[in-house]
């Protein structure tokens, strides 16, 4: 019998064979593959204070734990005899032809994990095609980013600011980079009572970090007295007035007049904001609630996906984040109505161990396992997926 040939996978869950024929010269690989173990090794990488930033929540984590929890509490139901011998994670959203139905969640001042930090990630991403989703929180500009993430699809997350001139600069400047679409974050107009952060009294932004978007702007360098290379507390004293406007519904039409990128409101828990957001010509919702980061004992962001699917039905594009950690979470995404997810805290797991190699790693881990898990269900392809994929008990 002849053995696959691993450089030539016709999966991606094939790509475990190349890791099984180096075992057979002894070789095992240098990054843990049970996420557990790479999650304590990326734990022990780094200094308490970006630890706690990246591992903590909001109050006493019990948001955290119930996103966990809800993708535990969910089973997948395998279905037989079924021909998945040709299947492809291939899947579009929002226009753009993906080669699976997953994306890097915008995750700020990623340099405090890894000296290339939002680099690192695009260009990871990149090496499966993936697309990343740039923060206004970054520690490096939209268009650095944009040209590590080369030909791959890019978005950019947008934190609005209170300056209506900065806010349409930033858009400007998405458009100029190559972003083909823009994700407003809803969900942090305050930030949360975190504890780990508040035990070091440790906020990055405060020192200068991820506010490069900000610093590299012309309307933002326009208000200042000094350029932040001479004065960075004069450039975070006025970062800290600009940031993050309380947006309402109305607000949209402003950002919409703006562009014409297709707009994602991230935060959706609820389907009546769904609707609302459907109703005003919101391109797509992203379910999610910051990773358990923003309001302790909120409803787990899989708990709120099956109601924001129905509200908006096959008209609009709803993703799902927060508490993604393997193939199999990303198939019950799925099965409850999400057309693709977004993956957040495991890829800097990968980003602290290794940089742009350790997200790669991560990722591709992830697309072997939801090839394999979709495979072993009984599914060729994520389209396919529906909520008969889970025990009825699950609700």
């Amino acid at each position: 019998m002849n053995e696959p040939d691993a450089t030539q996978p016709l999966h991606h869950g094939d790509w475990q064979y190349g890791i099984y024929l180096r075992g057979l010269a002894g070789e095992t690989p240098e990054h843990p593959t049970a996420l557990d173990e790479l999650e304590r090794r990326a734990a022990e990488a780094l200094e308490p204070e970006p630890r706690g930033y990246v591992w903590g929540g909001a109050g006493t984590g019990d948001t955290m734990r119930a996103n966990l929890e809800a993708f535990r509490r969910r089973r997948l139901v395998p279905r037989m005899l079924r021909d998945i011998s040709q299947r492809s994670l291939a899947t579009t959203v929002l226009g753009t032809e993906l080669p699976a139905p997953v994306l890097l969640a915008p995750v700020g001042v990623q340099t405090i994990v890894h000296p290339d930090g939002e680099l690192a990630s695009a260009r990871g991403a990149a090496e499966l095609g993936l697309p990343v989703v740039a923060s206004t929180a970054a520690d490096r500009t939209l268009e650095q980013i944009a040209d590590a993430a080369e030909d791959a699809p890019r978005w950019f997350q947008l934190y609005w600011p209170r300056d209506d001139a900065i806010t349409e600069s930033l858009v400007r400047r998405a458009e100029a980079a190559g972003y083909s679409a823009l994700v407003v974050t809803l969900d942090t107009i305050e930030l949360a009572w975190r504890p780990e952060d508040l035990s070091h009294g440790y906020l990055p932004f405060l020192q200068g970090t991820g506010i490069a978007q900000f610093t590299s702007d012309p309307a933002f360098r326009a208000a200042l007295e000094k350029p932040p290379e001479e004065d960075v507390p004069g450039a975070v004293g006025h970062w800290v007035q600009v940031i993050n406007r309380v947006v309402t519904w109305d607000d949209l039409a402003e950002l919409r007049s703006m562009t014409k990128l297709p707009i994602l409101l991230k935060g959706i828990l609820h389907p009546d904001d769904a609707r609302k957001a459907q109703r005003r010509g919101v391109d797509g919702v992203i379910v999610s609630n910051h990773g358990g980061r923003q309001v302790d004992g909120a409803i787990a962001a899989l708990d709120a996906l099956p109601g924001v699917a129905d509200a908006v039905g096959d008209d609009m594009t709803v993703l799902f984040d927060s508490g993604i950690r393997s193939g199999a979470d990303v198939v019950k995404a799925l099965a409850l109505g999400a057309d693709a997810v977004l993956l957040g805290r495991p890829y800097l797991w990968g980003l602290a161990l290794d940089g742009a190699t350790g997200v790669e790693t991560v990722l591709r881990m992830l697309l072997a396992e939801l090839d394999l898990t979709l495979a072993l269900c009984g599914f060729s392809r994520p389209a396919e997926v529906s909520r008969d994929a889970l025990a009825p008990s699950a609700g």
